[in-house]
């Protein structure tokens, strides 16, 4: 069973930035995850923000390339999102999530979840 935690978030205004953290434990039979940060805005559908592929590529969403940056830690258990020039569109929780199936993780189905963090961009 894999646990993710997220830490990072909070409030900033716009241009500011953000960096959120994400560590995984629990792990231990030799899966390869995908990992994957998700954002939810209140009334709005959850959002898949930057996706990092297992073998170390990145994917972004188009509202965030240039400003967010997807990397995993040197421990390769902590997954962050560097966020710049943060906009206050950009405000929602943000969500860690893995799994070892690219396409379930791709649709936002994938098995394991954290508990989010709040971030929030004024204006």
């Amino acid at each position: 069973q894999l646990q993710l935690v997220e830490t990072g978030g909070g409030s900033v205004q716009s241009g500011g930035s953000l960096t959120l953290s994400c560590v995984a434990s629990g792990y231990s039979d030799g899966t390869k995850y995908h990992m994957c940060w998700f954002r939810q805005a209140p009334g709005k559908e959850r959002e898949r923000v930057a996706f990092f592929h297992s073998d170390g590529y990145a994917n972004y969403a188009d509202s965030v390339k240039g400003r967010f940056t997807i990397s995993q830690g040197n421990s390769n258990n902590t997954l962050h999102l560097q966020m710049n020039n943060l906009k206050p569109e950009d405000t929602a929780k943000y969500f860690c999530a893995a799994d070892g199936r690219f396409g379930q993780l791709w649709a936002g189905l994938g098995a394991y979840w954290g508990q989010g963090t709040q971030v929030t961009v004024s204006s």
